[in-house]
């Protein structure tokens, strides 16, 4: 079956969006507009999985979809809008609930990492089954890709695994329904870009992170110029001068990272970088950095500050997206129940 290009990627508004939140995903949402039916999400009903304050919550929620709009994302072409006004991204996770299996779950390494040292029992059930909701959000609108950094892959992985069971298990429904075999899509990662998976500016082997407890660790979507310029001058870095090639950064994390920053900014290559740079210390490479970042940055935060401070125009675009979005979603929905067999 040959479905619509499509893509969906959702972000969880838990507070702070930061450069890695930014390179890792929302700057590559802009350009994929120019080539698909693009739907990027708030995934609020992903970040209640641990406990979130409700006026957080609402903060936050506006706070990414105005960085979706900041980075260049077109509301009015594309979609735009917050998971919980669609209740079929509900409704669809429990039909996947019920097709997916426990060991698949268990085996999500970002479930053993949050409950590593901890007793995982006392987590939230939310928090197990959130790559079920995942595979539904994706899956409601039949994306045929999704931009994910690294350490989502393997959600996107059981996604498929998901898609292709139900494809499999209802196959005499489906075809019933005079629906194509393939009723879901194996969907397709997007993984593209020096920097899908940005580092801590305190430790290049820890990724970015709102809740390291230093705030030297990362740049804030929201910081200023002279923030920015400060929090890369004091990155760790090595006392190696910068390489060459590509291949001197391997056991370099903090050289790698900055580097892969940079490159992410300037929409080059990390080689193209060090064809620059290669040979010469962090005294002449920190500071261009610093000036990069603060050229790209500033006015993508001086334009999500303007949208922030009129919260009813954010809710205004985030309403028509998923009025939009729930059209889709009920297309979908409609068939998923008379395929498993529902009553309507």
């Amino acid at each position: 079956m040959a479905f619509t290009p499509r893509v969906f990627s959702g972000i969880q508004p838990s507070g702070d969006l930061h450069l890695g939140n930014y390179l890792g995903a929302i700057k590559r949402f802009v350009p994929l507009q120019q080539s698909h039916h693009c739907l990027y999400c708030v995934v609020d009903m992903h970040a209640i999985t641990v406990w979130q304050e409700p006026d957080d919550l609402r903060r936050a929620t506006r706070e990414v979809a105005a960085a979706f709009v900041a980075a260049g994302v077109d509301p009015k072409k594309h979609i735009v809008y917050n998971q919980s006004r669609v209740h079929q991204h509900a409704e669809l996770a429990w039909v996947f609930n019920c097709v997916a299996r426990m060991g698949w779950m268990s085996r999500m390494t970002q479930w053993k990492d949050k409950t590593a040292g901890k007793n995982a029992e006392a987590e939230s059930l939310g928090l197990f089954a959130y790559p079920s909701l995942m595979a539904a959000d994706i899956l409601l609108y039949k994306a045929t890709h999704v931009p994910v950094g690294e350490d989502q892959k393997q959600h996107l992985e059981l996604t498929r695994d998901i898609a292709q069971k139900f494809n499999n298990d209802f196959a005499p429904s489906i075809k019933v329904q005079s629906l194509d075999a393939d009723y879901f899509p194996i969907t397709e990662p997007v993984i593209t870009g020096p920097a899908t998976r940005v580092m801590s500016l305190r430790d290049g082997q820890k990724k970015m992170s709102k809740s390291d407890p230093s705030d030297q660790s990362r740049i804030l979507m929201l910081d200023d110029a002279d923030a920015i310029s400060k929090k890369i001058k004091r990155a760790t870095t090595d006392p190696e001068p910068l390489p060459s090639e590509e291949a001197g950064l391997k056991a370099r994390p903090e050289a790698d990272n900055l580097v892969g920053i940079y490159a992410a900014l300037a929409d080059a290559t990390k080689t193209e970088v060090l064809r620059q740079y290669g040979g010469q210390g962090w005294g002449v490479f920190k500071p261009a950095l610093a000036d990069l970042a603060v050229a790209k940055l500033t006015p993508v935060a001086d334009e999500m500050r303007r949208l922030i401070a009129d919260p009813a125009s954010i809710d205004a675009f985030m309403a028509d997206g998923a009025e939009r979005a729930s059209e889709i979603a009920e297309r979908t929905m409609s068939e998923v129940r008379r395929i498993v067999g529902f009553i309507r």
